[in-house]
């Protein structure tokens, strides 16, 4: 009934975000759980950027290249922002400790609290949603 609305659109990328936020949850608490163990490297989940760049593409109209070989990779093109999926990206770049674990319980630990504030936004957005349906329907 929804699908093709900005509705079911809103809804759909609000309930992946929860998801997001849910594997998120389970890194950081690894990440965590981690914290002294020789050698870890802390991990972070890559998403949102990824998904802000397909939606944008959407609304792009741009010249588009003629591809004079199958091989060729095509430019231009909008991607669809149902087929984006979070990325699991190890931190190598940040400082370790002595032995050579990077994670820092206060970052991970604000990390954790942002975390849980994004899910509860986006579960308010979705019971908005379903109020203004409610709200419509009477």
């Amino acid at each position: 009934m929804f699908i093709n609305s900005n509705f079911g659109k809103s809804l759909e990328i609000l309930q992946r975000g929860m998801d997001v936020s849910v594997l998120r949850r389970q890194i950081i608490a690894d990440n965590m759980a981690n914290g002294d163990t020789p050698n870890f490297k802390r991990s972070t989940l890559s998403f949102e950027s990824e998904l802000k760049r397909a939606l944008d593409s959407e609304g792009e109209r741009s010249m588009e290249g003629a591809l004079t070989n199958s091989r060729h990779i095509s430019f231009n093109k909008p991607q669809d922002w149902r087929q984006v999926s979070p990325r699991k990206v190890l931190d190598y770049l940040s400082t370790t400790d002595n032995n050579g674990n990077n994670v820092d319980v206060e970052v991970e630990s604000m990390n954790a609290l942002q975390n849980q504030m994004n899910y509860s936004l986006m579960a308010s957005a979705v019971t908005n949603q379903f109020n203004q349906i409610s709200i419509a329907l009477k």
